[in-house]
């Protein structure tokens, strides 16, 4: 039995895990594994139906099932067959599946499950069926305060994404943003959280200091962004998820921005103004130590470390007009590694550590894009009037990004400000419900 630990805001309670009698070894676990690439062209069909349940325990069983159903959806990588074609009924699926009314309706897999509700705690029984051969792939029982009902179905999409996929899914994270509301020459601008299917929203910070770019620890219990508390010297500040407590990191002269955790979440990689020029510092979370990476009169920006802490992407116009470039993490052997036309911004590494995604603009447009760390290989994946800020999935198969629509009048008609996400294919580009406009994404990690 293993304890999934819990977030503040919408994430209340610790989720407890274990496993349920069926399994199947590990021999088997290999055989039903399927290509991401065929998946993408052709979605797996899958049956979810409610599970079972008496009382409350059918409201949350229903209510679960719909939402693993959108997830699996959403993904563009599933293809949820309609309730209305079962045959067979959620109970006595739940007891044992008829594996015949599902082939006959074209489910290659099935899940049934149970929920009950004791006291305040919701305990959710979960099984994934390889529906040909009639073979359990998963039987896992999921215990949480009835309030976390949300996560739950999350974990359960992460279950059949990672044992049909072959990979680990996203669905059990978190996306911290900039909320923005008011006219568009006094914009307010909220720290704010949300799942990642734009449910359970909460704004972090009242508005009263702007606050751009916000970016999470390892550990998911962190934000760092840059805040408007000093107008005059905007400064990176930590937030700590927990408390809510605020904190300045570093004891700069001038203005900071841009921050990164490293991938050991034991500092933070920045860029800090001194006169005309920006460069690139890591400061020590726990001696608050400031160490210099980068020196000259250019402007480097937007540093991101690689998965493994060896190397940092950062953008900078040394060479006369804004590119890419990768540096070991002390600072050496900095390279340009960006060649196409137009300028480079926000580049951010890949969890898998095969891409960096990256913001283009010029000719009067904008795109979001990949590239092998070396340079090569560069795709666009999603092009528009204003788009900026990609930020990867935990494993790395999709990106979250901000996509902006021009006003239609000089009084700011018709404009928006949006969050997408795009498989890193560059098909399934969706909006993310948001309560207001939305900038500056980034994923979390995993909420493990």
């Amino acid at each position: 039995m293993t304890t999934r630990r819990s977030l503040l805001l919408g994430a209340a309670g610790a989720v407890t895990v274990s496993a349920l009698a069926g399994a199947p070894d590990a021999a088997f676990a290999q055989g039903a594994v399927i290509d991401i690439t065929r998946a993408r062209t052709n979605p797996i069909p899958i049956a979810i139906p409610d599970f079972a349940g008496a009382g409350d325990g059918q409201r949350f069983g229903r209510d679960v099932a719909r939402v693993v159903q959108d997830n699996l959806r959403n993904s563009g990588l599933f293809r949820p067959i309609q309730n209305q074609a079962f045959i067979q009924t959620a109970q006595t699926a739940a007891d044992r599946p008829r594996f015949q009314d599902w082939r006959v309706i074209g489910a290659q897999a099935l899940t049934t499950g149970r929920a009950d509700v004791q006291g305040g705690n919701l305990r959710v029984e979960f099984r994934l069926w390889d529906v040909l051969p009639g073979d359990q792939l998963v039987g896992t029982a999921f215990t949480a305060p009835t309030s976390n009902w949300r996560r739950i179905a999350h974990m359960i999409s992460d279950a059949i994404y990672e044992r049909l996929l072959g990979e680990k899914g996203y669905f059990d994270t978190r996306i911290v943003y900039i909320a923005e509301s008011g006219p568009r020459d006094r914009r307010l601008r909220r720290l704010a959280i949300m799942d990642q299917d734009g449910e359970n929203n909460a704004f972090l910070t009242d508005g009263r200091e702007a606050a751009l770019t916000p970016r999470f620890h390892p550990a998911a219990d962190r934000v760092a962004f840059m805040s408007y508390q000093s107008r005059e010297q905007p400064r990176v500040v930590l937030f700590d998820l927990n408390t809510r407590g605020q904190q300045v990191l570093g004891n700069f002269s001038g203005m900071t921005l841009s921050p990164r955790f490293a991938p050991d979440g034991r500092s933070v990689v920045l860029s800090a103004m001194r006169g005309g020029d920006a460069n690139i510092y890591a400061v020590d979370l726990a001696s608050r130590r400031e160490r210099q990476l980068t020196s000259g009169s250019s402007l480097d920006v937007s540093p991101c470390y690689s998965p493994d802490g060896s190397q940092i992407v950062f953008n900078s116009d040394r060479g006369g007009d804004q590119q890419l470039y990768v540096m070991d993490a002390n600072g050496g052997g900095i390279r340009r590694i960006s060649f196409g036309r137009g300028r480079y911004a926000t580049p951010v590494w890949s969890p898998r550590g095969d891409l960096i995604a990256f913001t283009r603009f010029g000719g009067g447009s904008f795109a979001i894009g990949v590239m092998r760390p070396d340079g090569s290989g560069e795709r666009i994946l999603s092009e528009g009037w204003k788009m900026e800020a990609p930020s990867f999935a935990p494993n790395g198969r999709m990106l979250v990004f901000g996509r902006e629509t021009r006003a239609t009048d000089s009084r700011g008609g018709g404009f928006s400000a949006r969050i997408h996400t795009i498989d890193i294919a560059g098909f399934n580009e969706r909006p993310l419900p948001t309560p207001t406009d939305a900038t500056d994404p980034t994923w979390s990690p995993l909420l493990s």
